[in-house]
């Protein structure tokens, strides 16, 4: 299982309980050495944020990777009502002139000044047993995020029937507040699941560096 511990950026994730499915869109952005990540951060916080919330996609977070690792990962996480609202908002934007005028400085930046290297996207069905994205405590100062690959299908099956049957209560009492969970739908590491823990801190033993608060944007 593969974890990456995030520090937030920017959030806006009203907490809404519905009962129904969601499904997320998980972006990574592979920063280049050397550029700075201010154009990508004002396009996410200016532009795109801005225009998903008008398109009614309302749970948004963006995150930057914890740790020595580089160069760094930034993360775009967006919810969305079920596969047809998915595919309405990418639609929308495209007719939508304030994001594209918002969006000029992000689309008119030359392929040398680029930050990032390439951008990877998955979708993730959230499960029958925590259908719907939390809202992370307002003191939630760290998020893990945790993929885990399976062997094969059945596997996978077998791994979030144990996770519906018993296993979020467990992760609640132990102080690991889930944000989101489910089985991936596309991406680069199928068959897999995902989900996103918040943490109030650092849990000790982890071999991950924290970034000071003042790097957040």
């Amino acid at each position: 299982m593969k974890r990456f511990l995030l520090i937030l950026l920017f959030l806006t994730l009203p907490l809404i309980v519905t009962g129904q499915s969601e499904v997320y869109e998980l972006r990574v952005y592979e920063m280049q050495f050397g550029k700075s990540a201010s154009i990508l951060h004002n396009y996410i916080e200016n532009a795109l944020i801005p225009a998903l919330n008008r398109q009614g996609v309302n749970h948004v977070g963006a995150f930057e990777e914890v740790g020595d690792a580089m160069p760094k990962k930034i993360y775009l996480l967006l919810t969305y009502q079920n596969m047809q609202h998915f595919q309405e908002i990418a639609m929308s934007l495209e007719k939508d002139e304030q994001f594209t005028e918002d969006a000029k400085s992000y689309t008119m930046t030359s392929p040398e000044d680029i930050p990032f290297k390439r951008v990877a996207s998955s979708l993730i069905g959230s499960a029958q047993g925590f259908p719907n994205l939390v809202k992370p405590a307002d003191d939630s100062e760290l998020f893990e995020l945790r993929i885990y690959e399976s062997y094969h299908e059945d596997a996978l099956r077998r791994k979030v029937k144990m996770f519906n049957d018993s296993e979020f209560d467990i992760f609640e009492e132990t102080g690991l507040h889930m944000v989101f969970f489910g089985p991936n739908i596309s991406g680069d590491q199928m068959p897999c699941l995902t989900y996103l823990l918040a943490l109030k801190e650092m849990i000790p033993g982890r071999n991950l560096a924290r970034i000071p608060s003042g790097n957040a944007l």
